[in-house]
């Protein structure tokens, strides 16, 4: 099972190909990319495959956290190529999610844990270098692929990246801060700060209240612990803002992810971006 941050891959291929316009003006280079690139998957003898796309940047998390992410600042450019990818990979026959209530990274994780309820699932690769997906990596069956660097990270990977286990990485984010997202975490905590202390209590209610009580191994205690429970609500509030949804309505069954070749419209849309070497390798590929 692959899936695919098809946000991030969007992301990337816009600063990564040449611009390319349609007939109409309308910016495609990025779509192309990201087609190329999910095609490129299934000649290489992927079967199943999803792909979930932010089609709105806002989300329920906006109404948690006022200073959450938003599209303010992105390129007009990028963003009006969402749903033209998302028509793009539906054409193709590849199933894809876009999300306005929750994020892609939401549908990335539900379908991740989906996928692994199935035991004729043997494997599940997330397809992103996103750290938020780290928190979905179970052993070596569920993993992250990072598909530009070529890295897969298991759950070993997780802990040798971030210092934690999968399952303490949105009380790592709490505490760290999170850019890309817009929270900045508790003040004092860095990256070396959260896995000595989460590696030993692994979630925030865990952590002894009292300094004196912490693993005598832990530098800092008094003051990375006077800094985490003066801001505990903004710690929780900020986790919350890390862990991903597990309820997305994704698929009712693996075997709906499963490719069966190109809808006849993909032949028109590959018209319509100038690329009719696309419908040839599509048609190529065949189902599997």
């Amino acid at each position: 099972m692959y899936l695919i941050d098809g946000t991030y891959e969007l992301f990337r291929h816009f600063f990564a190909v040449p611009s390319a316009k349609d007939a109409n003006g309308q910016e495609i280079g990025a779509v192309r990319g990201v087609l190329t690139s999910v095609l490129s998957m299934l000649e290489r003898g992927a079967t199943h495959i999803g792909v979930a796309t932010d089609h709105v940047v806002e989300s329920f998390r906006n109404d948690l956290y006022p200073g959450y992410k938003t599209s303010e600042g992105v390129d007009p450019e990028l963003l009006s190529q969402f749903p033209i990818l998302e028509q793009g990979l539906a054409a193709m026959g590849v199933v894809v999610w876009p999300m306005m209530e929750f994020e892609a990274d939401d549908a990335l994780a539900s379908a991740a844990a989906k996928s692994a309820r199935d035991e004729r699932v043997s494997k599940v690769f997330i397809c992103t270098p996103d750290k938020d997906l780290s928190q979905c990596v179970v052993g070596s069956r569920v993993v992250q692929l990072d598909r530009r660097q070529d890295v897969v990270r298991d759950e070993a990977g997780v802990v040798v990246k971030f210092g934690v286990k999968p399952q303490s990485i949105p009380d790592y984010l709490a505490v760290v801060g999170d850019s890309t997202d817009g929270f900045p975490g508790v003040a004092g905590w860095g990256a070396k700060a959260a896995s000595s202390v989460l590696s030993q209590y692994s979630h925030l209610e865990n952590i002894p209240k009292e300094s004196r009580n912490w693993d005598p191994s832990i530098r800092r205690a008094n003051a990375l612990a006077e800094s985490l429970f003066s801001a505990w609500n903004d710690a929780l509030l900020f986790r919350t803002l890390a862990t991903l949804r597990l309820d997305v309505p994704v698929f009712d069954a693996v075997e709906e992810l499963r490719w069966a070749g190109p809808r006849p419209d993909f032949a028109d849309f590959c018209g319509r971006v100038k690329s009719p070497d696309l419908l040839r390798r599509a048609i190529a590929a065949g189902p599997r």
